[in-house]
């Protein structure tokens, strides 16, 4: 039994061993299908999700929409996903609910069906509403699970389930240009092909996971982590993590909802044209996920989070003054380094309060898409009031905030002065 009780984060119990000595130092299991299953998963959820930022060019001329309605929108679906997202998180660390992930996307697939229909504003609003429900349930779930298959590799698990995400947020953009442009906002409803697609494999996932969640809950009381902070500390690190999610996806919200309309302003580029801009840097932010967790797991997630906030700061500065070739190989970098930092944050907001998977993710997911959804509406407003040139010149200073990541604790030490005092 007590074997058991080691090995929390293996995804298949391990068989009982002569003695307790050797389960100690069995190696979990890393289920990449699992993984690759969930990863798939999020790619299809996050590009319907996309959809909706990539037709804003569309709605804005259907509705005759100002930038402050589009950026309603964005804080509409964002706000719904973001409140609802710990609620979620804090109700499945308590009861684990398998099969939650086929029924979010449920939600999603209404969202979707009612955006290629709807007749008003109002009603645009409602179907953004319902896209943020399904989000809600499926990030804390997801991450989860990514976590439980991870074998004790949680940053790998961590940034290939966002690699799949962001890889089909940037796959919304170039799809909304080559078949929703040509046909018509009503083409948008061919992508619930994607969510029933989605829902029969997150069912396959929720029969592992349902199959899983004893082991998980039975090994709670092994997750008792080695670090040893005070609860002021433990605090005080989620709040600096808090700002540089702020400073991250103020700043993303800044191209992901206003980068079309940028591009078209400033060079007189087509929608389309535009759109495959937008493709280019959501695909850019999609490879830099990649990489975030498994360096943070070889040299330590701080450092991580150092770099990719802070150091994009030169890029972002130089921005506003680049000619068109320039603005999109700076959009570029900016996505690869930007990208690599909310695994990184994520595993070390885990690892800060172990236990509580499902309660970080959806918090940090939550604060992540509210972030998202209030810059949206802000930048929308600013935009109307002093033009779009003028949100890049502003958003260009939010890395700097990436200085603060010096007063987190190095969590890797932290766990060494624990286990030598055990």
């Amino acid at each position: 039994m007590q074997a058991q009780v080691e090995s929390p984060l293996s995804p298949v119990a391990p068989p009982v061993l002569p003695s307790a000595a050797p389960a100690e130092h069995a190696e979990p299991k890393t289920e990449f299908s699992i993984i690759g299953a969930i990863s798939f998963s999020h790619l299809l959820n996050d590009m319907i999700q996309s959809l909706i930022l990539a037709i804003y060019p569309i709605l804005k001329g259907d509705f005759h929409l100002s930038f402050g309605q589009i950026g309603l929108i964005t804080l509409t679906y964002q706000l719904t996903a973001s409140l609802l997202q710990p609620l979620v998180g804090m109700v499945t660390d308590r009861k684990p609910m398998p099969f939650s992930l086929p029924i979010g996307m449920g939600f999603t697939l209404f969202g979707l069906l009612l955006l290629s229909v709807a007749p008003s504003f109002p009603v645009l609003l409602l179907a953004a509403a319902l896209v943020g429900t399904g989000s809600s349930v499926f990030h804390p779930e997801s991450s989860r699970v990514a976590r439980m298959a991870s074998g004790g590799r949680h940053g790998l698990a961590q940034s290939l389930f966002q690699v799949g995400g962001n890889a089909g947020s940037s796959l919304g953009p170039l799809l909304a240009a080559w078949i929703i442009v040509p046909h018509g906002r009503g083409s948008v409803a061919w992508f619930a092909l994607a969510a029933l697609l989605a829902m029969a494999v997150l069912l396959q996932v929720s029969r592992w996971y349902s199959a899983h969640h004893a082991v998980r809950g039975k090994s709670r009381a092994g997750h008792a982590s080695a670090i040893t902070l005070t609860r002021g500390k433990v605090a005080a690190s989620l709040a600096i993590l808090g700002l540089l999610i702020f400073s991250k996806y103020f700043y993303l919200a800044s191209i992901s909802s206003y980068y079309t309309f940028f591009l078209i302003h400033k060079f007189g580029v087509s929608v389309q044209s535009a759109q495959t801009h937008l493709f280019v840097f959501l695909f850019a932010v999609a490879a830099g996920s990649l990489f975030g967790g498994p360096i943070g797991d070889r040299i330590g997630r701080k450092w991580v989070i150092w770099v990719s906030i802070l150091g994009v700061a030169p890029f972002t500065l130089m921005l506003p003054y680049a000619n068109l070739f320039w603005t999109g190989v700076l959009t570029v970098v900016i996505g690869l380094i930007l990208a690599s930092a909310f695994s990184a944050i994520l595993v070390y907001a885990q690892e800060l309060i172990p236990g509580r998977v499902g309660m970080i993710s959806g918090l940090f997911f939550g604060f992540a898409f509210g972030m998202g959804g209030i810059g949206a509406a802000v930048l929308g407003h600013v935009a109307d009031a002093r033009g779009i040139d003028y949100v890049y010149h502003l958003c260009a200073f939010l890395p700097l905030i990436g200085v603060i990541t010096v007063f987190l604790p190095n969590l890797d030490v932290a766990k060494k002065v624990a286990l030598a005092k055990s």
